[in-house]
């Protein structure tokens, strides 16, 4: 379907308006008024795109600031902006090719951060020994946050079976945590802490909570500055400058807005129904029904949520998405009709 303005809480079709429980804006960040002013402002200040490269001989103070300001959001010792989280994911890998011996991912690792000859952590629910043989080796674990279809961050406790002949870079995607998850929203990088992991490294997506078109690296200083030096960053244009700096403008409205998300995740987790066909977290603004029928009942009463392939090895993403921009009418409608299809 086909709209013609951004699908908020409220999402026009066909003249019709509908409740929407989709996409990705958790913290209803692209329709905020003080945050769109915020975007004018740096707009008007910054431009509205900045073509040259990071490395050029003019440097902007506003990624300064914007990249300061998120190294300290997500605790992490440093980080880069880019035009896209999925350059972002591209880059670390590639820079890690030449450092790693052999690359692992867990189940679901969105491709930003595959690797080519990358082999699975588990084979048939167990750990594969490739991690727990003799060899002396550089290893690099990639891994989502959240995969998909999950409500739950990853368990990276196996980790402490792979044997300390294993050194481990461990690179977890963040795009679907990053503003959820975590204090304030600032993600679980910092709580990985696990005594055999050398190095983590974490990108995202700077569209999802965050709001704006454009990605992230953190990681230790080091490894942040062997990325300034790497062609692929030093060739390629940086993230919209404005957009950075308005990160660091926005640190209260990002605050405001994780509240009011919490808050409503609080708010389902209190009046819906737990049953065996509803697969819901009350730390997450995910919702994922297994109620056959489900998205046409839900049509039938004016609310529209994600239903989409997403990609082609897998089943369809059926998924409800609560926002920071959700009323408590919007969430009680949303319950009565899964509370009442459920059984």
């Amino acid at each position: 379907m086909k709209v013609n303005q951004f699908p908020d809480r409220i999402i026009e079709v066909e003249n019709e308006e509908y409740l929407y429980f989709g996409g990705t804006a958790y913290l209803g960040l692209p329709t905020h008024s003080e945050f769109q002013n915020l975007i004018i402002k740096n707009i008007l200040q910054w431009g509205t795109a900045y073509g040259s490269s990071r490395s050029a001989n003019i440097q902007l103070t506003a990624y300064e600031n914007g990249e300061r300001f998120i190294a300290h959001f997500i605790k992490a010792d440093a980080a880069l902006t880019l035009s896209s989280g999925m350059l972002a994911g591209k880059i670390v890998v590639e820079i890690l090719e030449s450092q790693t011996d052999c690359f692992f991912h867990f189940p679901g690792t969105h491709s930003a951060i595959k690797a080519p000859n990358s082999l699975p952590v588990f084979i048939e629910n167990e750990l594969n020994p490739r991690l727990l043989d003799t060899a002396t080796e550089k290893i690099t674990i990639l891994t989502d946050s959240v995969p998909s279809f999950q409500i739950r961050p990853i368990d990276l406790s196996i980790l402490n079976s792979i044997p300390s002949n294993k050194e481990i870079t461990l690179v977890i995607d963040e795009s679907h945590s990053l503003g959820i998850l975590g204090t304030n929203g600032c993600g679980i990088y910092s709580t990985i802490n696990l005594p055999n992991i050398k190095r983590k490294i974490m990108v995202a997506s700077l569209g999802k909570a965050f709001g704006l078109t454009g990605g992230v690296i953190a990681s230790d200083s080091e490894f942040i500055n062997q990325i300034k030096t790497y062609d692929t960053y030093i060739s390629s244009a940086g993230m919209n400058a404005a957009f950075v700096q308005t990160m660091a403008d926005a640190a209260a409205i990002y605050l405001q807005q994780h509240q009011k998300l919490k808050e409503n995740i609080q708010y389902i987790d209190a009046h819906l129904i737990k049953n065996k066909t509803i697969h819901f977290d009350p730390k997450y603004p995910l919702i994922y029904p297994k109620i056959i029928g489900l998205t046409e009942i839900l049509t039938a009463n004016k609310i529209i949520v994600t239903n989409f392939k997403y990609s082609t090895d897998t089943q369809n993403l059926n998924r409800i998405v609560i926002t920071a921009n959700h009323r408590k009418e919007d969430l009680d409608t949303l319950i009565q009709i899964l509370n009442c299809n459920q059984f």
